[in-house]
């Protein structure tokens, strides 16, 4: 059974501009976590990941944008609006010294919410699934600006948490993950650092 997907206020007073953002914001949001956590938000969802046979996006990265909005914005993705939910970029991630026998272990989907298609450049929402059951909240206790009572999660719900609320300032998801989205769309195999992408922003 898929458990649901919980993003909790934010912490700060007031909160930050991004954390639930306005719905009439054009944003380009990427949630990303554990292989594990995800299959338990989309415990159905197949994933096709044999060299032969990998596509992209994953089955789960539809999915997973669509339960992120869900939870930002409090509706779903509305078929009238051509840009309401647009999948453009995903990560796959693997770690084989954690899990040898799983070709992936991380996965991340990029999806625009009602960004132009010209606009390369358009605001980012940092948001990571955090890991409970494997450490017992471990890493979320650590990484974390908030306390997390595991047993709140485990067999319960699955945290996600915008950069805000955590330890780690993301100075570099803006261009990153906007970038990464460049390069998949357009091909721009050389942005390789913020450098390279300023030169681009600016023409």
């Amino acid at each position: 059974m898929a458990l649901p997907f919980y993003i909790p206020p934010c912490i700060h007073a007031p909160p930050d501009q991004y954390h639930l953002p306005p719905p009439d914001q054009p944003l380009k949001i990427q949630i990303e976590g554990p292989l594990v956590a995800i299959q338990r938000l989309l415990p159905h969802i197949p994933w096709r990941l044999g060299y032969l046979d990998r596509t992209f996006p994953q089955p789960a990265g539809p999915e997973l944008g669509r339960l992120t909005y869900q939870v930002i914005y409090g509706r779903e993705v509305s078929s009238e609006v051509q840009s309401d939910l647009v999948v453009r970029d995903e990560y796959l991630g693997w770690m084989p010294e954690k899990r040898p026998d799983e070709l992936i272990d991380y996965y991340g989907v990029t999806s625009h919410h009602l960004v132009p298609a010209d606009d390369i450049n358009p605001e980012v929402l940092q948001i990571n699934i955090i890991e409970i059951e494997d450490d017992n909240g471990v890493y979320a206790n650590t990484w974390l600006l908030f306390k997390v009572d595991p047993t709140e999660f485990i067999g319960k719900k699955v945290l996600a948490v915008p950069r805000c609320c955590q330890k780690r300032k993301g100075t570099q998801d803006h261009w990153r993950v906007n970038a990464l989205v460049e390069q998949r769309v357009h091909g721009r195999e050389h942005l390789r650092d913020l450098k390279d992408w300023e030169n681009i922003t600016k023409g």
